[in-house]
């Protein structure tokens, strides 16, 4: 039987859509509505031309998607189901811009919410909802970014202040950010500091000669001496405990992004291999690409049904930082997988920019990357079923 006569979605076979809440369609709806008529068409040539679609920023605060899960300081309150498909329509335009979006509410509104002062809250928040302000995350060290226990950054009291020497490297969203949350070794053991942009000794250089995320600004940081006031130190985050609570945070989103960059991967062989006659007939109808197309279908089921299951654990506040590795792992291999074959099916128009999966393809070479390699998420799961930590 073919979908059309059994009414199924090719890109949701399990029609895991009417699982959702009217609120949850709602959000879905409008953020994929503002992905078709804002995001994609520029997206192509932001990747080419290496730039942050900074015009997107107040789009995207309008609608709210800056902080979704926070109560309150003007953000939406969202449940994490809808956190997710923001993630998921966000990533079907580009991984850069849910990137964008994944920092600055799950690596910078989060921790400002779960370990900031009241003041820090009400500074930055409303803010950062707005798109006034933007942050970044600064945990990931130039000598590498798998071992954060192993941090060179220090922070040292000077009187009621704080003297942050050291680097940070890969920092989504750095060169722009108003604010960074930097994470650093002190006597007292790990703590989170806000450094503003404007701090003296404070330097944050874009990335360049990129080819991923190449519609995100990536950027390095540097302190050299930088002097902090105890006011921007974030009084609750008192280990590297604070530090990877965020990172399961936006490990999070990234289960549910990469969702939507494999969808729209499927949805352009789908319809390519429609199109393209070869010896005599569409691609669609050989048994090879029809078998290529039904793996793709079986990922991305796979993938929406673990996302579903995470996002309800998450609200019923059961989740598992092992949980979420699982997840991040699966549905990364996935999305990366399906893109890579997406742009074989395309053949020589697959190196080509005018179609979607070179772009998806190259971006999710990072996301695969970033936020725990696949290898760190393997790991996290093996010391689950064991018991045994095999780090190192």
């Amino acid at each position: 039987m073919n979908t059309q006569d059994s009414n199924l979605n090719p890109l949701d076979l399990f029609d895991v859509h009417s699982e959702f809440s009217d609120e949850e369609h709602m959000v879905q709806d409008s953020v994929a509505r503002f992905v078709d008529d804002q995001v994609i068409p520029m997206m192509r040539e932001a990747f080419e031309q290496h730039q942050f679609p900074h015009e997107l920023v107040p789009m995207v605060a309008d609608l709210g998607l800056f902080g979704s899960s926070i109560d309150g300081y003007e953000c939406a309150g969202l449940n994490s189901i809808c956190y997710g498909l923001i993630c998921q329509e966000l990533e079907r335009g580009d991984s850069g811009l849910r990137s964008f979006v994944s920092v600055q509410s799950s690596l910078v509104m989060f921790p400002i919410h779960a370990y900031g002062s009241e003041e820090q809250k009400q500074r930055w928040l409303p803010a950062m909802s707005r798109g006034e302000a933007i942050g970044c995350f600064g945990l990931t060290e130039p000598h590498g970014g798998s071992d954060p226990s192993n941090m060179k950054t220090r922070a040292k009291r000077d009187g009621d202040d704080w003297i942050i020497n050291g680097s940070k490297m890969w920092i989504t969203n750095g060169t722009i950010a108003d604010a960074a949350i930097v994470w650093a070794m002190t006597d007292e053991g790990v703590k989170g500091f806000i450094v503003e942009k404007d701090m003296p000794g404070f330097t944050a250089p874009e990335i360049e000669n990129k080819f991923s995320l190449r519609a995100s600004v990536t950027s390095a940081l540097f302190f050299d001496d930088v002097r902090v006031p105890a006011a921007n130190v974030l009084p609750g985050a008192t280990s590297l405990k604070a530090p990877l609570s965020c990172l399961t945070q936006a490990r999070y989103g990234i289960a549910w992004g990469v969702i939507g960059a494999a969808q729209a991967c499927l949805d352009e062989v789908i319809r390519y291999s429609a199109d393209r006659i070869l010896f005599n007939k569409p691609l669609s109808h050989t048994q090879t690409i029809q078998i290529r197309l039904a793996d793709m279908a079986r990922r991305i089921t796979t993938a929406q049904l673990l996302a579903l299951q995470l996002g309800r654990l998450k609200d019923r506040d059961r989740l598992s930082p092992t949980q979420v590795s699982l997840a991040k792992w699966n549905n990364c291999r996935a999305a990366l997988d399906i893109a890579r074959d997406a742009r074989d099916i395309l053949g020589g128009s697959g190196i080509s920019a005018e179609y979607v999966p070179i772009r998806h393809m190259l971006n999710l070479e990072s996301v695969i990357t970033y936020e725990g390699t696949e290898t760190i998420h393997q790991l996290v799961v093996g010391k689950e079923l064991t018991g045994a930590n095999a780090f190192g």
